[in-house]
């Protein structure tokens, strides 16, 4: 008997992974209005505090009354405005690649670019812990599918040696989303260039934030140049909204005639093409360093307190700081106990980590102040120990 679409949900809820949204009410700063009441948000993207910095804003509105409000069609379509033209251009010289491509969203890249690059009778070797939309994208191209234990370059040297064979990807998350910590990079440019596969970075959490300027993970590891596709986002540390792929400009031909998230969707309209414009030059000026300098000293004070709170907390350096809990249960009545008490954390559950993994995700913003979260650490404390967690 076919189930119904109410049993398939009462079945999500009686295994406590049933989701559900909360009503934001204001911008999206370091406090926001959540449910109608004043919380601290700890569960943001917005690292930098770019969503509602005045200049992304001036140059969103200006966009507009210039533009209008739409792109109209997709970009072999209608073709393509000055102003995707602009950031295209932009991504490129951040990046220092020969070209960029604009998506409509990391989901969007990762599914139209992966299945530009390799099909069916291909391999790509991925990092068990990649994001959702790097695994969709690969079920997508057909290709046959290896995957290697998360950020073990050894074992990926075991699988490759022995699947490598036609054209080959790899493929791995800059900075890992539900864990924080960052892909050995240095060491796939090498399996790259032994194996002569391609390799693909989603550094949606990483730009804007990680190396000397912001250019992201590869920066940091000193192998920008060795990348074949730097995928980021403009809707994180940026401010904005949309993805990129920065590529040669081989590459980006191959994606135009090829990623069908690109040829068959209405393109970034100009309001947010101009917002991730001001964006990507803001990140670029001491106002950008400042910003980094502030998330860094913010993200160094939060691990270490919570570590020394006696939370379980994975090894990293980013912005994504994971306190462990494992139960999903416990993990949800931790995450709304702390709503109670005025912190927005949400808690993080099967599918999106392993069973037995659940955890609080909280991420940190250069907007935070030190007082933020030195009572968001002493809540935190308060909370977990109830709970038993600490």
């Amino acid at each position: 008997m076919l189930r119904t679409i109410e049993s398939e949900i009462e079945d999500i809820r009686n295994r406590g992974l049933l989701r559900s949204t909360r009503l934001i009410s204001s911008r999206q700063s370091a406090h926001v209005t959540c449910n109608g009441n004043d919380v601290l948000l700890l569960c943001s993207n917005n690292y930098l505090g770019l969503a509602d910095h005045p200049a992304l804003v001036a140059a969103s509105i200006a966009a507009a009354q210039q533009y209008g409000t739409s792109s109209g069609a997709s970009r072999l379509v209608s073709g393509t405005m000055e102003l995707h033209e602009r950031l295209e251009s932009s991504v490129a010289d951040f990046k220092n690649s020969e070209a960029a491509l604009l998506f409509n969203s990391g989901y969007a890249a990762n599914t139209g670019i992966i299945p530009a690059l390799i099909g069916r009778g291909d391999v790509v070797f991925s990092d068990r812990l990649n994001h959702a939309s790097i695994i969709d994208g690969i079920l997508l191209s057909g290709a046959r599918l290896v995957r290697y234990p998360h950020n073990d370059y050894l074992q990926l040297a075991l699988l490759m040696e022995k699947h490598a064979k036609g054209r080959c990807l790899i493929v791995s998350d800059g900075v890992f989303s539900m864990d924080g910590d960052i892909a050995p990079l240095a060491e796939l440019v090498r399996l790259k260039h032994k194996y002569g596969a391609l390799l693909m970075v989603d550094d949606a959490h990483g730009c804007g934030v990680l190396g000397k300027q912001g250019r992201g993970s590869a920066e940091l590891l000193g192998v920008g140049s060795e990348v074949d596709v730097q995928m980021g986002t403009f809707g994180k540390a940026l401010g904005s909204f949309g993805a990129y792929a920065a590529v040669s400009a081989e590459l980006r031909e191959l994606l135009i005639n090829r990623a069908r998230s690109f040829i068959f969707s209405t393109s970034l309209p100009p309001s947010v093409l101009a917002a991730s414009l001001a964006a990507v030059e803001l990140v670029q000026t001491p106002e950008g360093d400042l910003l980094r300098e502030q998330l860094s000293a913010n993200t160094l004070f939060f691990r270490d307190s919570l570590a020394n709170a006696g939370f379980r907390i994975p090894a990293g350096s980013t912005q994504i700081v994971p306190i462990l809990v494992g139960s999903a249960a416990t993990t949800m009545q931790f995450s709304e106990a702390l709503l109670a008490e005025g912190l927005f954390a949400q808690g993080i559950r099967p599918p999106t980590v392993p069973a037995g993994t659940s955890r609080l995700r909280f991420t940190l913003m250069a907007t935070h102040t030190h007082s933020d979260l030195a009572d968001a650490v002493e809540r935190i404390s308060h909370v977990g120990r109830a709970l038993g967690v600490v």
